[in-house]
């Protein structure tokens, strides 16, 4: 981070400060409450507005979270993005000792809060922001520490996301390779918008201080390395790392290395802008007939390979709020009327790759409307599904190992997912 934070101040739905922690020295909290005060009579709701506000040489950074702002201010030039990570780092601290964070939280929690804000920056620095560490020395219920408490190793150390003398009696580390796939399809069948959100999920239960190496089918290794890549190779960008991998060491040959934190963690995330194809697609034909009775044709076909199978999935479809009567029949899985969503749902439990099914559903509309009426917007077709066993991108493990100097054996296990996330169809 280029520049340093001056203060970090909590205040309330109507702009007062709270809590403030100064750690340099040249923002006050009247300038701060004075700043906010100014944002909420100008602009009205602050969580509309832009979260970046420069005033009188500072810069303020804030988020909102239930009934209270958490903002940073800085008199030098930051980089705001690890700011907004500092700040949703210190509500997942305050969730993890108080519950939940909001107003009356803080002012029965003061002493802890000003400890935790003390330990977590340091001059304006970001320091230590792992709840599990923190909580190890400093303890909600202070009449509980009967003896002094001696700071964790994992803080005097560089690893600060794990600490010492981890044991377990069978060491397992799992690895889901998890991504959604973002569709929005128009009326005339055309893909406005694609993209698939990668994210490599991981539970570790080692012993020790472990050093897990991982390999992907990443395609400047493969080529660096003078293998073949042909349709076996992808290209990986837009990727996040926690903050347990060495940087250096994936920039300089692409080795994924890192010391893992204990228990779950997202250990990567990536995103692919690619084209691609709607892995069930879905038509819809509406037939009005005269305007007491309509009659909707529903087929959902999957676009994938034979050997894999959709699990779990629902079709939303939209039909007239007046709408009643439904008479549904499907070719597989169950189909019902949800009427408080104006929706038809079709669940099919088990859709193999390669297969088409149809639904016909009929419906009396009782309304009487205006012939020269605005028409009813229509809400577009939503899909829900996961398929085991298969990724979009073709991102593939090749290895995962785990090095520990006492020599133990550890098992890795891997598993492919691949789900719905904004998976849109507008209406044929």
């Amino acid at each position: 981070m280029s520049g340093a934070a001056s203060a970090l101040f909590i205040l309330d739905i109507k702009g007062r400060v709270l809590v403030w922690r100064d750690y340099r020295g040249d923002v006050t909290a009247v300038q701060a409450e004075k700043c906010f005060t100014k944002l909420i009579d100008k602009e009205g709701e602050p969580d509309t507005q832009n979260p970046v506000v420069h005033d009188d040489g500072i810069t303020y950074m804030f988020i909102q979270h239930n009934n209270v702002y958490l903002m940073a201010a800085s008199r030098q030039n930051c980089n705001a993005a690890s700011i907004f990570l500092f700040l949703h780092r210190v509500v997942d601290v305050f969730k993890h000792y108080f519950e939940e964070l909001e107003e009356e939280s803080l002012r029965d929690n003061f002493v802890v809060v000003y400890e935790l804000l003390d330990e977590m920056m340091d001059f304006g620095y970001p320091q230590y922001t792992e709840a599990k560490i923190l909580s190890e020395f400093i303890k909600t219920d202070a009449y509980r520490m009967e003896v002094t408490q001696r700071p964790p190793m994992a803080v005097t150390n560089a690893v600060s996301w794990r600490s010492e003398g981890i044991r377990y009696k069978k060491n397992e580390v799992f690895l889901d390779v998890v991504e959604s796939v973002n569709i929005l399809v128009n009326s005339n069948g055309q893909i406005i918008r694609s993209e698939v959100i990668g994210a490599l999920k991981m539970r570790t239960y080692l012993s020790g201080m472990p050093e897990c190496k991982l390999g992907l089918n990443d395609r400047v290794l493969l080529e660096a390395q003078g293998r073949a890549t042909k349709g076996k190779a992808i290209d990986l960008d837009d990727i996040k790392f926690h903050q347990c991998v060495r940087l250096s060491r994936f920039e300089n040959d692409r080795t994924i290395s890192f010391i893992p934190p204990d228990g779950s963690f997202d250990l990567m995330t990536y995103r692919l802008s690619t084209q691609v194809k709607p892995l069930i697609w879905v038509e819809a034909q509406v037939e009005r007939h005269s305007r007491s009775r309509m009659e909707i044709m529903v087929k959902a076909r999957s676009q994938f390979k034979e050997r894999s199978t959709a699990t779990n999935v629902e079709i939303e479809l939209p039909v007239p709020s007046d709408a009643i009567n439904p008479n549904l029949r499907t070719s597989m899985g169950s189909a019902s009327y949800a009427p408080e969503n104006d929706a038809l749902l079709w669940k099919i439990k088990s859709f193999p790759g390669g297969k088409e099914y149809m639904l016909r559903a009929e419906f009396n509309l009782p309304s009487i409307t205006d012939e020269e009426a605005a028409p009813e917007r229509k809400a577009p077709i939503r899909v829900k599904f996961e398929i085991p066993y298969f990724t979009v991108s073709g991102i593939q493990v090749r290895y995962l190992k785990i090095i520990e100097k006492s020599g133990y054996q550890a098992l890795p296990w891997v598993r492919y997912i691949t789900m719905a996330g904004e998976y849109e169809l507008r209406l044929m």
